[in-house]
């Protein structure tokens, strides 16, 4: 898959364990291949986030999983149950991968789609005042 790579990202990727480094480049194309207007860039100084009209994913490795953080304000449906934190959370939703585990793509994808749908109409703040679950 080709996509304008922030080399930050790829800094950010390459310190990783081998099997960390498996699951964040997955999520990498992923993102891109739901969108090609997604880019990538480092926030919070370390951190590989993608954004488009505003934040849709952001990676951070902890000690024994990835996390992926969804900014979908809590209005992006989960059928695919893989969410597995932050239910409650006012500005996103997590996914913690474990060594071993795979992301589900197809459901993955139908969430990273519905986030930039979300984020072209104005955002998961602007849907919420219009009324979005």
């Amino acid at each position: 898959m080709s996509y304008v790579r922030d080399p930050r990202v790829d800094a950010y990727i390459d310190r990783l364990p081998a099997w960390q480094q498996v699951i964040c480049q997955e999520v990498r194309d992923l993102v891109h291949a739901a969108d090609p207007d997604v880019e990538e860039t480092i926030k919070r100084t370390v951190q590989p986030y993608f954004v488009l009209q505003g934040n849709v994913v952001a990676l951070l490795s902890a000690k024994d999983h990835v996390s992926i953080f969804l900014y979908d304000g809590g209005i992006v449906a989960d059928p695919g149950g893989i969410v597995t934190g932050g239910h409650g959370n006012e500005t996103g939703r997590m996914i913690a991968v474990h060594e071993g585990e795979r992301l589900n793509e197809r459901a993955f994808t139908v969430y990273v789609r519905q986030i930039i749908a979300n984020n072209r109409a104005g955002g998961w703040r602007k849907l919420k005042r219009e009324g979005a679950p």
